[in-house]
């Protein structure tokens, strides 16, 4: 290790929290997963003020380096690739002042998830977010990997509860970002990417209204299947629970033999089911209905936990069980898929069929209510042979899960475990455009090097043959109008070839589009699959929001957008926000203005591979791409209320016009909409003062000694 490197690095710090010895630097190389990489150095900052001033150190020394909370990630996330640097952010841990009226708590990212639930508790809130490694796990890494848990089924994962970041970028500037802010969700953007982006140093997070009455059920079945349809059958009736959880005769007697939680030993499979809420009558109707489906699938035994006391142990035996199957064998391989709920027990089987043909033993816990599974393959790492099996049984899964239409991570991440199964989920377009993304805060690639995004081919396919489709407006003198999507592809391949700038637009119901080009998306206006089951509507941009609401309200489900409109034009004004829009799309295709058609999202309701991209799109004002359809997340409920916004138009920040770059590289897309020329969006950012450097004024004569090194 550079020797100046690590005495700049004392000099940001202070001696005791810059860590070099061999057997320190081999407890930062490895996380809960089997990767391990061996970090170059170990640097323990106190505050936001020695993040920056470590992280612009690093970046003017061109160092790679990864943060590191609790180290429970499962998929390789802060494993110190290419010899990187660890900072270790276990010394960030004050929990500052609640704003018990607004129901937010600003937070540092050494603070471990269960301590804040056990700080809000006692002034009657809750943060809903519950991983099973609560004990342990920081909230940082929970907002590096959009951690998930039992109650996000009704309650959501972390993204939908992180209202602000203070976020140390690559070069060590520091910024502070909202939800609020005007234009692209950045804040979304940097939920669930995995360090690559840069650091957060802060959170503001919103807070729950703890529910005045929870009823737990643990309920026994003879079969695994039986648990699982009855899981479908649950959320077919229009019941949404607190947690619906699902483990398997292995799983329970590991719990049973750990934890003595009162889990029956005969059982093939147990499901734990809560609901809660402040009208005990309508959870006591809730609870008959469950017992009703329950007995239906012929459980074995239903039973109510009787007072807290026997709640607070069946969850015990529940965030027990990872540790639990250490009982088992020496290692557990802990995957992680998610499909749509009603392809559960294909699954499954599949699963099953896979661990069978390895000669493999699997345990089975799931998240079962949002389609989540937790295969765990027991093996013993010191076995090469059989740890290679594992991990290409495991990745086996993740692949079963896909081809079900699900996703290869729904809580855990991608790291560098999962990275080249990317490429089964998403286009060479769509992983060049997650690149280019990474490119905007990250260009010297010194944040979290080598997870997340596979390597893409730079190779230039051909180009389609370009002609022009479509129909004008009977005037001859209105936008274009493509009938369907193929021809609005090739209409805007058309424009991209002739670097002509172009508008788009929907019914027209917002702020005209200014551009002397405009395409519509007026035809593009068909539901392509309404799936009940799954509580899911996939729509083209075009559709009306108002005449969607009323097709899904005949089947008794909800969907919680307000406005009016069309789905393109409500999401790209911002014009739903309450409930807000940000937590209602679970998918989104986008064809850019380059003419390339990208995709993000699946049909499950936990999906944690890649940027969240489609949440740029709420309040982008058509300036990233054009909306091809999109795909919503349902209720079986109304919602308690809706509100929409006037929608106004932003002017972009250097941040905002070098995200549209990524999406838009000729500047040819809605120029005029966003308040920006083509050449203000071509031309290059504004460079910080001293070569990666923060601005003068944020750098104390400490750091001034360090940064003369280079720029002489």
């Amino acid at each position: 290790m550079n020797s100046s490197l690590i005495a700049d690095l004392v000099t940001c710090v202070g001696e005791d929290w810059v860590l070099t010895n061999p057997a320190d630097l081999y407890l930062y190389s490895y996380d809960s997963g089997l990767d391990r990489a061996l970090p170059s150095a170990v640097v323990l900052p106190g505050n936001t003020d020695q993040v920056a001033k470590v992280v612009a150190v690093l970046a003017m020394y061109k160092q790679p380096f990864v943060a590191r909370g609790a180290a429970t990630s499962l998929c390789g996330g802060p494993i110190p690739l290419q010899n990187a640097v660890v900072i270790a952010l276990a010394r960030l841990t004050k929990i500052k002042k609640l704003n018990k009226e607004g129901m937010e708590i600003h937070v540092e990212p050494g603070v471990v998830n269960l301590r804040l639930q056990q700080a809000v508790e006692a002034e009657h809130l809750f943060y809903p977010p519950d991983p099973g490694s609560q004990k342990a796990c920081t909230l940082g890494g929970n907002v590096g990997a959009n951690a998930g848990g039992p109650h996000c089924l009704k309650y959501g994962v972390t993204s939908q509860y992180v209202m602000g970041l203070d976020w140390v970028m690559p070069d060590g500037r520091v910024t502070r970002l909202n939800v609020e802010d005007p234009g692209f969700d950045i804040v979304g953007l940097l939920v669930g990417s995995e360090g690559t982006l840069g650091i957060a140093t802060g959170m503001r997070l919103k807070l729950l209204p703890l529910p005045a009455y929870v009823r737990t059920m643990l309920v026994s079945f003879s079969s695994i299947e039986a648990a699982i349809q009855t899981v479908t059958d649950i959320i077919a009736a229009g019941i949404l629970p607190a947690t619906l959880e699902a483990m398997d005769s292995l799983v329970v007697k590991a719990i049973e033999a750990f934890v003595h939680a009162g889990y029956p030993l005969d059982a093939a499979a147990v499901l734990l089911i809560e609901v809660d809420g402040d009208k005990p009558a309508e959870l006591n109707f809730q609870a008959v209905r469950i017992k009703e489906l329950c007995d239906k699938n012929d459980c074995r035994e239903f039973r109510f936990a009787k007072d807290e006391a026997e709640r607070a142990k069946l969850w015990e035996g529940r965030r027990g069980a990872y540790a639990a199957m250490a009982r088992l064998a020496p290692n557990v391989l802990v995957e992680d898929g998610a499909v749509p709920r009603t392809k559960l027990p294909e699954a499954l089987k599949k699963i099953q069929e896979i661990a069978s043909a390895a000669g493999l033993k699997v345990a089975l816990l799931f998240h079962a209510g949002d389609g989540n599974l937790h295969p765990q393959i027991l093996f013993d790492e010191r076995n090469a042979a059989q740890t290679k099996i594992v991990k290409e049984a495991g990745h086996k899964m993740l692949k079963a899960c896909v081809d079900l239409g699900g996703t290869i991570s729904g809580e855990h991440g991608i790291g560098s475990d999962k990275r080249e199964a990317m490429r089964w989920l998403f286009t060479r377009e769509t992983l060049s455009l997650f690149r280019r993304l990474k490119n905007v805060f990250d260009p010297e690639n010194l944040s979290n090097p080598d997870k997340l995004i596979p390597l893409v081919s730079k190779a230039v396919l051909p180009p389609d043959p370009v002609v022009r489709i479509g129909k004008e407006s009977e005037d001859g003198f209105g936008p274009l109008v493509p009938q369907n999507e193929q021809e609005m592809i090739v209409s805007v391949k058309m424009l991209s070839s002739q670097t002509k700038p172009f508008g788009v637009q929907g019914a027209r119901t917002k702020h005209g589009v200014h551009e002397h080009a405009v395409i519509s998306t007026a035809k593009l206006n068909k539901i392509l699959d309404f799936d009940k089951g799954n509580l899911t509507l996939t729509v083209q941009a075009g559709a009306l929001v108002q005449d969607l609401r009323t097709h899904v309200e005949k089947a008794k489900q909800f969907l919680w957008v307000a406005g009016e409109g069309t789905v393109g034009g409500v999401i790209a004004t911002k014009s739903s926000v309450t409930p807000p829009l940000r937590d209602l799309i679970l998918g989104m295709r986008v064809l850019l203005p380059t003419g390339e058609v990208v995709q993000f999202g699946a049909k499950t309701m936990k999906n944690v591979a890649g940027y969240d991209v489609p949440k740029l799109f709420i309040g982008s004002w058509g300036t990233l791409g054009i909306i091809l359809d999109v795909t919503f997340r349902l209720f079986p409920t109304p919602p308690k209320s809706t509100q929409a916004q006037t929608p106004v138009p932003f002017v972009f920040k250097d941040i905002h016009r070098r995200i549209k770059t990524a999406f838009d590289p000729q500047g040819i897309l809605s120029t005029r909409t966003s308040a920006l020329t083509a050449e203000e969006i071509a031309a290059p950012p504004p460079a910080p003062a001293g070569p990666n450097a923060p601005e003068p004024s944020e750098v104390d004569e400490a750091m001034r000694k360090i940064k003369d090194k280079f720029w002489m």
